[in-house]
């Protein structure tokens, strides 16, 4: 088995990235867009619509999104940025085992033509970085100003995570948090008082200093979310109103995922010449 194997999703190149105990991931160089990850038992964990573009002609509804510099619409920009519509170049493929055997993919993109007609014009270089074990997925993303001036952005891993069902299950590790609710058409602020998040309808949150591990149960298994660099937690659900007027998911999807996303949704300063980094990892617990 090769290490990474060129192929398809739709009519999108994309790369596999193959672990020795059978777990998988699969990235297109549209979007380094992860849409596929199954880990050595065989478990599937990331959701895709199947009503989602798959050509090219529109960001891709489900899987991981990568957002960047722009974080919803707050800013004069693409609505959640131009990283998840371009074409990313394969940078470099590796593995290691330092007692915790790992494969790696990265995949690159900087200074897209496109971007002046995008409201930005900055140069600037992203950098993703796919780390697979048998039981775990780590994503890193990182980004630097080659240049001189600063410039500003925001950023996220929309992880839109597979599930059986939306209302059995719960969230835990954000109790104490505050968060800011756009549910509906006026914001409001709160505390998670709960324990747990359990979501029936829809829901649309901006948790602050939310605490690690933030784990997603279900019945058989449980995910477990740690990130670093990243200052917010987004938990998003459509619900069943919304998701009937998205043209890329059918009506009844949205019982069948929630995002859970690490995110950077106040603008980070950038100097020339500095970087960051954010990233996450996840791991399956039987």
């Amino acid at each position: 088995m090769e290490l990474t194997e060129p192929t398809t999703w739709g009519n999108l190149p994309a790369i596999r990235l193959n672990h020795p105990s059978g777990a998988f991931a699969l990235i297109t160089l549209y979007g380094a867009h992860l849409v596929q990850w199954c880990s050595s038992d065989g478990r599937s964990h990331l959701f895709c619509s199947e009503k989602s573009s798959r050509d090219g002609k529109r960001a891709i509804r489900g899987g991981v999104p990568v957002i960047f510099p722009q974080f919803g619409a707050r800013g004069t920009g693409m609505r959640h940025g131009f990283a998840r519509i371009s074409n990313w170049r394969h940078a470099s493929s590796g593995s290691h085992d330092d007692g915790t055997c790992w494969s790696e993919l990265v995949l690159t993109l900087a200074d897209v033509a496109a971007t002046a007609a995008l409201s930005w014009s900055q140069p600037f270089e992203c950098r993703l970085r796919v780390e697979l074990q048998a039981q775990a997925l780590a994503v890193h993303l990182h980004v630097a100003n080659p240049g001189t001036a600063p410039f500003s952005f925001s950023g996220a891993l929309h992880n839109y995570w597979q599930l059986d069902d939306l209302a059995s299950s719960p969230i835990a590790g954000l109790q104490g948090c505050q968060f800011s609710d756009q549910t509906s058409n006026t914001s409001s602020a709160g505390i998670q008082d709960s324990a747990e998040l359990v979501i029936s309808s829809k829901l649309d949150r901006i948790y602050s200093g939310a605490g690690n591990p933030v784990t997603l149960r279900q019945r058989h298994s449980q995910l477990t979310l740690t990130q670093l660099g990243f200052s917010d937690v987004v938990v998003w659900n459509p619900g069943a109103e919304d998701a009937a007027g998205l043209p890329d998911m059918a009506n009844e999807e949205y019982h069948r995922f929630v995002c859970i996303e690490p995110a950077q949704v106040a603008p980070h300063a950038l100097a020339g010449g500095a970087s960051w980094h954010g990233w996450q990892r996840i791991e399956v617990l039987a």
